[in-house]
């Protein structure tokens, strides 16, 4: 199985789609290298705007030049893009409703060791809390594409976060279920839902195929879209189970266990596990060392499904 990271991806469809268009510009807070777009810099010297460790000024300067007609692509550390920066994402590109795509690579705790000042645990509740900020977290690097290709096609505000590392394939290149602002289906089942997104789409895949083993079916729904959050399917996933299970690498607070537990609570009520980040800084290691500390892992979220039921 091949590994590919996320944010390479991003660099592939940029630079297929800069050719033609003179529109797409990217820009960065000295991260071309973590963000994979050193490449994209070398082909489109013309099309790319460094602005240095300053990432006030990165969304600032991206969203004068969305302002102008551009396409703006702003990578920096999801850690610092997210909280740094956030009055200029508030008023500057959602208020402002500027074709800004902000790119927050290495989410989550993708730095490691680097420890809590580098890891963006609560990127997710704080950019989705600002009206007309889209937020998203692709999981594998065919969902990627297919997001990159669909957002490329509008003008409205996002954010899209990536880890550092390469991923595991979730779906397969010929067969790449997406429909924008509608989560996936990754299987189905009857007893518990598993809804996820990002990197913890996989190891929630995983885990459905452990409880299959004890006889225990799993619906497995791949969130990619944390906001707009379809509330349709989280309706359709709970009403059919017995119980549901929530895997993010953020925070339990205000991320992806909430929004769903808010759904789940006023239109199906069910029993549902939060699985995600303490409130705690987080240990430093290698990302799936942390994951196995935390138990974010096919094995803990199936242990959690089953003794849901």
């Amino acid at each position: 199985m091949n590994k590919v990271a996320n944010k390479q991806v991003i660099c592939d469809v940029l630079m297929e789609h800069a050719q033609t268009d003179r529109n797409i510009i990217v820009t960065c807070s000295d991260s071309r290298g973590s963000a994979s777009l050193t490449e994209f810099g070398k082909r489109f010297p013309d099309q790319m705007i460094e602005v240095g460790i300053a990432e006030q000024s990165l969304v600032s300067v991206s969203a004068g030049m969305a302002k102008c007609g551009k396409k703006v692509y702003a990578a920096s550390p999801a850690c610092f893009l997210s909280t740094r920066s956030m009055e200029q994402v508030k008023v500057d590109v959602a208020y402002s409703d500027t074709n800004v795509k902000l790119i927050g690579i290495s989410g989550g705790i993708s730095y490691g060791a680097l420890g809590m000042t580098h890891h963006s645990a609560q990127d997710i509740a704080a950019l989705a809390s600002i009206p007309n900020m889209r937020v998203y977290l692709p999981s594998d690097r065919f969902q990627t594409k297919a997001l990159m290709e669909a957002l490329l096609q509008d003008d409205k505000p996002a954010y899209i976060r990536v880890g550092r590392n390469a991923v595991d394939d979730v779906y397969e290149e010929d067969d790449v279920p997406f429909v924008m602002d509608h989560a996936t289906v990754v299987c189905e089942g009857e007893d518990v839902a598993i809804i996820a997104c990002g990197e913890m789409v996989r190891p929630a895949k995983d885990a459905a195929k452990l409880l299959n083993e004890k006889g225990i079916s799993a619906t497995v729904l791949d969130m990619y879209c944390v906001k707009p959050i379809d509330k349709e399917a989280v309706i359709k996933a709970a009403g059919k189970a017995k119980a549901v299970v929530t895997v993010e690498e953020h925070s339990a607070y205000g991320g992806l266990g909430s929004m769903v537990t808010q759904i789940v609570c006023e239109n199906c009520p069910k029993k549902v596990a939060v699985m995600a980040l303490p409130d705690e800084p987080a240990v430093g290691g290698k990302s799936q060392e942390v994951f196995d500390h935390y138990g974010l892992n096919a094995q803990t979220i199936s242990q959690i499904a089953e003794s849901l039921l």
